[in-house]
């Protein structure tokens, strides 16, 4: 039984459906991550925050805070146009924020002599930028009135 499909039109699909997946789990991944870390500098109590994310203490009070509601927009610009097919053109925008965010923390972070998280902030801002590039270029997500 055949599939009717070209050897290279089945290669084009399969690579799609896993460009789609990936896409999907690092979507997923960013989110848990930035909803986490968004609820803490934006929604925690200022003192209990400050302990941990020392960082904190040193940007004005409005900054952290400014910071922690658009970690948690974006995590969830991530998911919910992904999700409800409702403007999904805002998930690229969602995770070139993310990534805009990151890149401006690692300056940061050197200046404060905390070059040991850079690892960090560089590996997340790449995920959102292949997230960004991918949904916006390569596997973007339908709108539900597309369909």
């Amino acid at each position: 039984m055949t599939s009717g499909l070209s050897p290279a039109a089945l290669s084009t699909a399969t690579s799609g459906k896993t460009l789609h997946f990936t896409l999907w789990a690092g979507q997923v991944l960013l989110a848990l991550f930035f909803l986490m870390v968004g609820y803490s500098h934006g929604l925690m109590p200022y003192d209990e925050i400050a302990q941990q994310a020392t960082w904190m203490k040193e940007v004005p009070h409005a900054l952290g805070r400014f910071i922690g509601y658009a970690e948690l927009a974006g995590g969830l610009g991530l998911i919910i146009p992904a999700a409800t097919r409702i403007k999904p053109g805002l998930i690229p925008l969602a995770a070139l924020g993310l990534a805009i965010i990151m890149m401006l923390a690692i300056p940061f972070h050197i200046v404060r002599g905390e070059a040991s998280v850079i690892w960090l902030h560089t590996l997340l801002a790449a995920l959102a930028l292949f997230v960004a590039w991918g949904r916006w270029r390569k596997a973007a997500i339908r709108s539900a009135r597309a369909s």
